[in-house]
């Protein structure tokens, strides 16, 4: 009998490399696979998240600073000599809205369009600020003004005519409600996932429902009644709190619906490791990095911080936005999920 061509002979896989391909195929049916992928994501993710809570509010720094602007100046010198010196204290540029009445310039206060107001008067001025506004930007104004007017002889008064609750001096009680309502909200979706596999799509919106309304209410219970951090308009905070949690959830639910058991990563990078930083709430926006203080006004952490704060500390002058951004997110995370239903892990 001929022997077998050596070409069409089947080559000997030498005995490393059939080890290590047997080693892989029962690595990758093991639990120690995910395991390990779950090891390397939390590495990195910690990582990540410190990053970019330390690049957005370790060291914040101002942009630019919308100013109102009112009353009579001694001269146009003057005023070019204090707003060049409080932009070189600063490292930031002033950006002077002028008003005709003092009246108007509160009206934009109010209206968060500007965070202070600068009264020119003969022989001397007066800036109002509003910690309300921001309490970092404030004080970064109130430690400048005055050294500034003394350099170029003429005193500054400031005042500040809107300043925070008592039992919030830094301001971060409505940040921290907030990073409650969203981290709350996904988790609870997240439980509901693993121990409540059985609801149907209908079931566990409704649950999403009912979690965000009794979470958000326990929360202003405790800030309010319970320790008396916040003087809360307590309906409207608390729908506001119920409204980013049920957006948070039904997010992470989405994601849940699309990539199943890695929803946690996007939901946990964009509403904690990008949407908190950027939010407003530990730091204000004129002090982020200029691409978060854009990015976080259309994020939910940031609408949230947005909406609660105006409803704490400029009752009346509520504005549609934030409501609108976090409408567009719950409304369209349900959508999403509602349509990719039967690709969400679980149901009867």
């Amino acid at each position: 009998m001929d022997e077998q061509p050596e070409r069409d002979r089947p080559r000997r896989v030498p005995r490393p490399v059939r080890w290590a391909r047997e080693v892989w195929r029962a690595f990758r049916v093991s639990p120690f696979l995910p395991a390990t992928v779950i090891t390397l994501i939390v590495a990195v993710g910690a990582g990540l998240f410190a990053g970019s809570y330390t690049y957005a509010m370790a060291n914040p720094t101002p942009r630019h600073i919308p100013t109102a602007v009112t009353g009579v100046p001694a001269s146009a010198v003057k005023r070019a000599q204090f707003v060049r010196g409080m932009e070189k204290a600063l490292g930031a540029s002033l950006e002077l809205h002028p008003y005709r009445t003092y009246a108007q310039a509160l009206q934009a206060v109010n209206e968060q369009k500007v965070f202070a107001i600068l009264e020119e008067r003969r022989d001397s001025g007066r800036l109002d600020l509003s910690s309300a506004s921001g309490a970092s930007v404030a004080q970064l104004l109130a430690e400048a003004a005055p050294r500034v007017g003394r350099s170029i002889g003429v005193p500054v008064v400031v005042t500040d005519i809107k300043p925070l609750q008592r039992g919030d001096p830094r301001g971060l009680a409505i940040f921290y409600i907030s990073l409650a309502s969203v981290v709350v909200g996904f988790i609870g979706a997240v439980q509901l996932s693993v121990h409540a596999k059985e609801l149907r799509p209908a079931e566990r919106i409704a649950f999403t429902v009912v979690y965000a309304l009794l979470g958000g209410f326990a929360i202003c219970a405790v800030v309010d009644w319970g320790l008396g951090a916040l003087r809360l308009p307590f309906i409207e905070s608390w729908l506001i709190l119920a409204l980013t949690m049920f957006t948070s959830g039904m997010v992470f639910s989405m994601f849940n619906a699309l990539i199943r058991r890695w929803a946690l990563l996007p939901t946990w990078g964009l509403m904690v490791m990008l949407g908190n930083p950027s939010s407003g709430g530990a730091v204000s926006w004129p002090l982020l990095p200029s691409l978060l203080g854009t990015v976080g006004r259309w994020l939910p952490p940031g609408a949230s911080v947005n909406a609660q704060h105006t409803a704490v500390y400029f009752r009346g002058y509520q504005h549609a936005f934030p409501f609108l951004v976090l409408a567009a997110w719950a409304i369209g995370a349900s959508t999403i999920f509602w349509i990719w239903r039967r690709r969400h892990p679980g149901g009867r």
